[in-house]
C-alpha cells in the first residue's frame, strides 16, 4: 500500500469543525480513547516544544509514552511515535486498512468527509490504546473545543498561548480564540495556563471554576537566573534550579516551565519521576523547525515561526545571539497567514528579503505578491524573489558570510533540506 498517495486524498485542512466524525469512528472501535490517560496540549504558539520536552521527559523517566503532534516535516510517521520512535509504514498501513471500511461508511452517508487529521487522530488513539501507554501527550490541531482531539478525556490540560491564528475559524477576538482553546479544560482535571492579559486569565479561571477544573497559573517573572548561551539556555524556576534545555530563546524558557509545572501535578498524583529525568529530558531534547541550525556553512537557520506572535518571538531569538550578525530572510507564507502584519514585523529588520512560492503546491502566497507588496512598505531594502532553490543559491553564491534564515512555514522543510542535500551531494 502507498500510504502517502492513500492520505493525500484526504482534505488536509479544517471544514466545518465537531467532533461528529470522532464521535462515529471511535464508536465503532469501542472508544478506546477512554482508556487513554492524556495530557492535552493547546495554544497558539509553543504546543510543539512543550509536547516534545513533556514527552521527553517522562519517556526518561521510564514510563511508556504516546506522543500525537502536527505538522510533520519530512513524513506522516512522525505525527505518531512511541517512545519518541516513529510509528513504522507497516503499522501505519494495518490501522488504514482497518480504519478505511469505517471512513468510507462515513463519507457514503455524510455531505462533510471526514479529513485527514481526523484519520491521522483516530489513528492514534487505536495506536496507543493498543500499545497500553502510560501516558498520550497529545497536540490539539487547530484551536480546542471543536478540535478532533478533543474527544479525549485529558485530566491534564495545558494551555501554552492565546494569539491570532486560524481567526476565520478561532475568531477574530483573542476572546473568542481563548474560548476555542479553553474547550479542552475538562471537569474534575488540572489545567496548567500561561498568565497573559487580564481579559484572557479570566476566561480560563472562569471556566475552571465551571468545570470544578484546578487552575495552575506560570507567572513568568518568577523565572530566574536565565543565561543564553549557543549550546544551552539556563534558568531556575521554584525549587528547579540552573536547569539546563537545548532549545533556543526566551519562548523556550517559558514552555520548560510550563512541562516543569505538568510534573509537579504528576508527581503530587504518586508519578515517580526524579530529578535526573527532568533534567536530561529537557537538555536532550530535539525538535526540529524551530530556530534550527539546518546549515553551517553557510549559517543557514529554520524557523516555521507563521503568525505575529511567533515571529515576534522569532525576533527575540535572533537578537539574542545574532544580533550584530549581517541577515538574510528567505520567507515562504500559506496563503491562510496575515501575511501583512508578517512583513511588517520583518520589514524591521535590517536585513536582506527573499521571498518564493514555498514548495509550489498551490497552498502559498505568490512571491510576486509578497515582493510587490515588500517594496511598498520599505522601498530602501534589498529584495529577490524566486524558488527556493535559487534563493539558497544566491545565498551561497552572493551572502555566504550572512546568517540566514528561513521563515514562514513548516510546509517547506523537506524542500529546503532536499535542496540542501542534493547541493552537498554536487560538491562532492
Amino acid at each position: 500500500m502507498k500510504i502517502e498517495q492513500y492520505l493525500k486524498k484526504f482534505y488536509a485542512g479544517t471544514k466545518n469543525p465537531s467532533l461528529a466524525v470522532m464521535e462515529y469512528l471511535m464508536g465503532e472501535f469501542g472508544n478506546p480513547e477512554k482508556k487513554l490517560n492524556v495530557i492535552h496540549i493547546a495554544g497558539t504558539n509553543g504546543k510543539g516544544s512543550i509536547t516534545e520536552m513533556l514527552s521527553n521527559i517522562l519517556v526518561k523517566a521510564g514510563y511508556q509514552i504516546g506522543k500525537f503532534m502536527s505538522p510533520h516535516l519530512i513524513c506522516y510517521n512522525e505525527r505518531i511515535s512511541l517512545n519518541q520512535q516513529n510509528i513504522t509504514d507497516e503499522e501505519m498501513e494495518s490501522l488504514i486498512l482497518e480504519l478505511m471500511p469505517k471512513v468510507d461508511k462515513y463519507n457514503e452517508n455524510h455531505e462533510t468527509k471526514v479529513t485527514l487529521f481526523e484519520l491521522e487522530t483516530a489513528m492514534a488513539i487505536l495506536y496507543f490504546s493498543r500499545k497500553q501507554c502510560d501516558f498520550v501527550v497529545m497536540e490539539t490541531g487547530l484551536g480546542g473545543l471543536y478540535d478532533c482531539t478533543n474527544i479525549v478525556n485529558a485530566q491534564i490540560s495545558i494551555i501554552s498561548s492565546i494569539g491570532y491564528d486560524h481567526m476565520n475559524i478561532l475568531g477574530n477576538s483573542l476572546e473568542e480564540i481563548a474560548r476555542q482553546k479553553a474547550g479542552i479544560i475538562k471537569e474534575n482535571g488540572d489545567t496548567i495556563f500561561v498568565e497573559q492579559q487580564t481579559n484572557i486569565n479570566q476566561i480560563i479561571e472562569n471556566i475552571c471554576l465551571k468545570r470544578n477544573n484546578k487552575l495552575h497559573k506560570i507567572d513568568t517573572r518568577k523565572i530566574t537566573k536565565i543565561s543564553y548561551q549557543m549550546d544551552f539556555t539556563t534558568f531556575s524556576y521554584k525549587n528547579d534550579t540552573m536547569i539546563e534545555i537545548a532549545l533556543k530563546g526566551p519562548k523556550q524558557v517559558e514552555n520548560a516551565v510550563v512541562c516543569l509545572e505538568c510534573i509537579d501535578i504528576l508527581r503530587q498524583k504518586n508519578y515517580e519521576i526524579t530529578s535526573d529525568a527532568i533534567r536530561e529530558g529537557l537538555k536532550t531534547v530535539i525538535h526540529k523547525g524551530r530556530f534550527e541550525t539546518i546549515c553551517d556553512k553557510p549559517k543557514i537557520i529554520f524557523d516555521g515561526a507563521h503568525n505575529e506572535a511567533a515571529i515576534e518571538h522569532l525576533k527575540n531569538t535572533i537578537e539574542l545571539y545574532y544580533k550584530e550578525a549581517k541577515k538574510v530572510f528567505i520567507l515562504s507564507i500559506f496563503d491562510t497567514k496575515d501575511y501583512h502584519r508578517i512583513l511588517e514585523l520583518l520589514l524591521e529588520e535590517d536585513a536582506i528579503f527573499m521571498f518564493t512560492d514555498g514548495n509550489e503546491q498551490g497552498r502559498f502566497i505568490p512571491k510576486e505578491i509578497l515582493y510587490d507588496e515588500a517594496k511598498k512598505m520599505a522601498k530602501d531594502k534589498v529584495f529577490y524573489k524566486g524558488k527556493i532553490k535559487e534563493a539558497i543559491q544566491l545565498v551561497k553564491e552572493k551572502f555566504g558570510d550572512y546568517v540566514t534564515f528561513m521563515v514562514g512555514s513548516f510546509y517547506v522543510y523537506e524542500m529546503v533540506k532536499r535542496e540542501l542535500e542534493e547541493e552537498k551531494d554536487d560538491t562532492n
